[in-house]
């Protein structure tokens, strides 16, 4: 048993440090079972937030080209977040409120996503360096309807998810297709936009 312990310890360990040559080179070695692994892999980032997620979007557009890219990332994050939220509905039972009692400010969170429902949860997924096992978990501790965590999530991930792609495709000509960094930030300012709407939507 302490063996497997070990085994798996070094595992995390190694996946944690591989750069993003080492990381590029493991995925192509899989290459013969098509797009799987550029969808397994952000999916499993989804379980194990410790993954470095930015990293394998970043390769999964290079690898796969651009648009494949980023649809593979975008199928297993979103997958993953769903699972996670799904768990947690099922699963969490009393959790939410040990969770209250022993940290108070949290009460605040949940009150927040319960209130706002869209937004804050489509706003924390747009940005690549939020907890998002953490958003996936309290909202599934919450009473925010599926459908709306879904939504907010097929469009924050598909926002974060397509800037990275953009930003860190072929990034030594990024210079040359300033375009690029344009449809970035105007990504994030429609779907800013379109999710004002959609939250005005869902409260009605």
């Amino acid at each position: 048993m302490n063996e497997w312990m070990v085994s798996i310890q070094e595992w995390l360990n190694h996946v944690q440090h591989l750069t993003p040559e080492q990381l590029q080179r493991k995925l192509e070695s899989y290459s013969a079972f098509g797009p799987l692994p550029g969808i397994i892999a952000p999916f499993l980032e989804s379980l194990l937030p410790f993954l470095p997620l930015l990293l394998i979007i970043a390769v999964n557009a290079n690898i796969y080209g651009l648009g494949p890219g980023i649809l593979y990332s975008w199928v297993g994050v979103c997958c993953g977040c769903m699972l996670v939220f799904w768990l947690a509905r099922r699963l969490g039972g009393g959790f939410r409120g040990w969770l209250q009692r022993k940290f108070p400010a949290s009460s605040r969170f949940f009150a927040w996503i319960e209130k706002r429902g869209f937004t804050p949860i489509f706003l924390l997924s747009c940005f690549p360096f939020s907890p998002s096992v953490l958003v996936n978990i309290a909202s599934g501790l919450t009473t925010v309807p599926m459908r709306v965590f879904v939504t907010a999530i097929l469009m924050g991930k598909g926002v974060m998810i397509t800037s990275v792609s953009l930003l860190s495709f072929d990034i030594a000509k990024i210079m040359d297709a300033p375009w690029r960094i344009g449809i970035a930030i105007a990504a994030l300012v429609i779907m800013w936009l379109l999710g004002k709407r959609l939250e005005l939507k869902f409260q009605t």
